[in-house]
């Protein structure tokens, strides 16, 4: 592509969220292939977010504002003000409240952008005026939805189903290029030599079911001696997942990492990756997974069953099925043909899941869209 001409359009990203999980990642993943094959871009975030660190870190042109709520008007009016200012034909939404700004910015000042959304969640778009407004409005030119399986949840809620597209979310394999298992976990938390890890690695919030997780390790607790379970990341149900391992008395194998930056050095360490979610979009952590050669057990929620396909590329068990999870993990665990075939078949469907792909496939939306070309 970039013996080609760049397309004569840009891009605004409006990326809305404070902190920084999956979809955040995404942006940072689209944004830096599309500067490569030089795409006019900017983004578009909330004053003092990870987002604003990333753009400053690497160097992407970048404005920000306040978010004083999900209704601000005054996002909006700067997406308005943005566009005209630097002739901006596309506006991408990342997230639901970058959605909402960027129809108001439509509505209330006249904003000609046509807008891209992406849709990373799996549960149903909600019934209400609001929404069904935003996904029919006639400046809506496509929804990226990240797995066939939210495509098929959001078609209930848009009218024009051409709208919808599936574009599956993508990593960057290189940052686990060349990583070993150096046991960083096990000396950081004095394990003996030996014992066995299983983790999570997702963000500490109610879709990502962590009772589930610790309901799983208190069956799997009373099969093995030399297990550990880590739980890696933070969120806001921390408190309540505390409480929960000191009822479950489960304080002696299950650790809490908080949030981590070192996770392409620590995922090569794990034996098995557990994901109990009972919601997700994709679940790119469990292409991490595969990247790092990781064993994976998860739920078969959202879009998951789209990388985790049973007992090829990891094993599925139902959503909050704690005694399913903890027989596939047990598996994983002892059978040490099923492991090598598991991480075998999850290598070969990893190259599916690029960055690169990702990023090629959004802008050929992006050109159809804008009737440019390459």
């Amino acid at each position: 592509m970039n013996s080609h001409k760049a397309p004569e359009f840009s891009v605004l990203h409006v990326a809305t969220a404070f902190s920084w999980r999956g979809g955040e990642q995404q942006v940072a993943y689209l944004t830096s292939e599309l500067k490569r094959l030089g795409i006019r871009q900017y983004i578009l975030c909330t004053a003092g977010s990870a987002m604003e660190e990333y753009c400053i870190a690497s160097h992407i042109p970048f404005f920000t504002s306040p978010k004083r709520s999900s209704f601000d008007i005054s996002f909006a009016q700067k997406i308005k003000k943005l566009c005209a200012g630097n002739s901006i034909q596309l506006v991408h939404a990342h997230d639901s409240h970058a959605h909402t700004f960027a129809i108001y910015a439509a509505v209330f000042f006249g904003n000609k952008a046509k807008i891209i959304v992406s849709r990373r969640v799996d549960f149903k778009v909600s019934k209400n005026i609001l929404s069904k407004f935003k996904y029919n409005h006639s400046a809506v030119a496509r929804i990226l939805c990240v797995s066939d399986k939210i495509r098929e949840i959001t078609s209930e809620a848009v009218n024009d189903q051409a709208k919808l597209v599936t574009v599956h979310s993508g990593i960057d394999a290189s940052r686990f290029t060349g990583k070993l298992n150096t046991g960083i976990l096990h000396r950081e938390f004095s394990l003996p030599p030996g014992t066995k890890i299983v983790a999570n690695v997702a963000a500490l919030a109610p879709h990502k079911d962590y009772p589930t997780f610790l309901r799983t390790v208190a069956i799997l607790k009373k099969k093995f001696t030399d297990v550990a379970f880590f739980i890696i990341g933070d969120g806001p149900e921390k408190e309540k997942i505390d409480n929960m391992i000191n009822e479950m008395q489960l304080n002696d194998v299950v650790y809490c990492t908080g949030f981590r930056t070192d996770i392409p050095d620590i995922l090569p360490e794990l034996d098995v990756m557990l994901i109990t979610s009972e919601t997700e979009g994709l679940g790119t952590a469990i292409l991490d997974a595969f990247a790092c050669k990781v064993p994976v057990v998860a739920t078969a929620a959202g879009g998951i069953p789209e990388i985790v396909i049973h007992q090829q590329t990891g094993l599925l068990a139902a959503v909050a099925d704690a005694s399913g999870l903890a027989d596939a993990v047990t598996d994983v665990l002892t059978d040490v043909n099923l492991r090598d075939s598991l991480i075998a078949g999850a290598t070969a469907h990893l190259q599916n899941f690029s960055r690169e792909a990702t990023a090629a496939k959004t802008l050929r939306e992006y050109l159809a869209v804008t009737g440019s070309q390459l």
